[in-house]
């Protein structure tokens, strides 16, 4: 392969043929961009990161001094993760991770967050599937903490009608989201990730189980289509 694009990885999973590759894009000089892919989707970038990170900012910003508890559903590139980390008052992030391909990339440092994440002690990754564990549904592979979570954060579908496995889609539902919201603490925190413009039905669906739901659009540049790229952050509190 040529330097400016390197397969780094490529496993037969679960889900698919899941890819880790390496690359420089044109108008971005030396950097490296990492991504992630699963059969023919681009799950994330490195470098188109900034809904990731708005994931965890938008969601724990508005929290008290805490200590809080955060739950991470979906490990990926390690954004949201690592984002949550930078406050103070998070006590501990835990990540459910259904694809050990994905925490061993962290594990061996074949993405750039890897090492940071495994290392630092408030950081525990789990491999297991988080819808199951959040809805009630299997076992309690992560037990939530005395008093609830500050805040649950989920990336791991396209959006609430776009898939990764068709199981997934008991979770976009009313039981499974009550129960979800069972798990926060008072003024706790759900959030999540989408690609994609606002889904007006699932933020409908939000409102009858949250006490307030909003809404963000983060619009970012995209060079590799050359047009700004929009994905949208639910937020609802309890």
């Amino acid at each position: 392969m040529s330097v400016g694009y390197q397969e780094l990885d490529v496993r037969e999973t679960a889900l698919g043929t899941l890819i880790l590759r390496r690359r420089r894009v044109p108008g971005l000089g030396d950097t490296d961009v990492y991504e992630i892919k699963l059969n023919d989707d681009l799950l994330m970038s490195s470098w188109l990161n900034e809904s990731e990170l708005q994931l965890s900012h938008l969601a724990i910003a508005t929290l008290g001094d805490g200590p809080h508890e955060v739950l991470v559903g979906g490990l990926g590139l390690g954004y949201t993760a690592f984002a949550a980390l930078t406050y103070e008052q998070v006590r501990r992030v835990t990540v459910v991770e259904f694809l050990p391909e994905v925490i061993e990339w962290h594990a061996t440092s074949k993405v750039p967050l890897g090492a940071q994440l495994t290392t630092d002690p408030r950081c525990r990754i789990v491999c297991g599937d988080f819808f199951e564990n959040v809805s009630g549904t299997g076992p309690a592979l992560v037990e939530p903490p005395p008093g609830g979570y500050g805040a649950i954060l989920v990336d791991i579908d396209h959006a609430p009608d776009q898939w990764l496995a068709r199981e997934h889609a008991r979770f976009y539902g009313g039981a499974p989201l009550e129960h979800v919201a069972s798990l926060l603490a008072p003024g706790g925190v759900f959030a999540l990730w989408s690609a994609g413009r606002e889904n007006e039905g699932f933020t409908s669906l939000l409102g009858g189980v949250f006490a307030k739901v909003e809404t963000h659009a983060i619009e970012v540049y995209n060079p590799m289509i050359d047009a700004d790229q929009v994905d949208t952050i639910y937020v609802a509190r309890e």
